[in-house]
């Protein structure tokens, strides 16, 4: 059965470190560890997870993209574990939106991504993935990613000016939807 971990929070060291690679991805402690982030990331109401968010230093982490509470209008897709994931090409435009963070309560910030982005990474049975990936999508895996490699989305603002909180957010952005 999964266990919702605890979260790490902005100011954890995990949080800033470089994420190890996964050398076998079929260790039964690597599938435990992949059904604990989805229960995690769907207790918490988020759209993806990292292992470091978890005090987990492993490369690996979930998309799940869905509606939620604070993702009202997130497209819908199955949790999908990436193992050892990056990004081998970034294609076309660069684009803000708003993001948050499970690890970083109540702040949003509107951050600058690529819309698009080539990827790879090996599934959770084992399998190497290409997958070509656009919008929200594509923000929720470079901000997963960027997590890997010991940045937050704060580190990504263009200006202090562009964090607004949660709560604002709500009543800004979602209700103008």
């Amino acid at each position: 059965m999964a266990t919702i971990l605890e979260i790490s929070q902005l100011g954890h060291p995990v949080l800033r470190r470089t994420a190890q690679p996964i050398a076998n991805s079929q260790a039964p402690g690597i599938q435990d560890l992949i059904d604990d982030l989805i229960a995690t990331v769907t207790s918490a109401n988020g759209v993806g997870i990292a292992a470091p968010q978890v005090n987990v230093d492993q490369r690996l982490f979930i998309i799940a993209s869905r509606p939620n509470l604070r993702y009202p209008h997130a497209p819908v897709m199955e949790p999908t574990a990436m193992i050892n994931p990056r990004i081998t090409t970034h294609v076309g435009e660069v684009v803000k939106d708003w993001e948050g963070c499970l690890s970083i309560p109540g702040t949003r910030g509107l951050v600058p991504r690529y819309r698009m982005v080539e990827v790879e990474y090996v599934d959770r049975q084992g399998r190497q993935q290409t997958q070509v990936l656009t919008d929200f999508v594509a923000r929720i895996f470079q901000h997963e990613h960027d997590h890997l490699d010991g940045i937050v989305f704060l580190d990504r603002l263009e200006s202090t000016r562009d964090i607004i909180t949660e709560q604002e957010y709500q009543r800004q952005v979602v209700q103008q939807l």
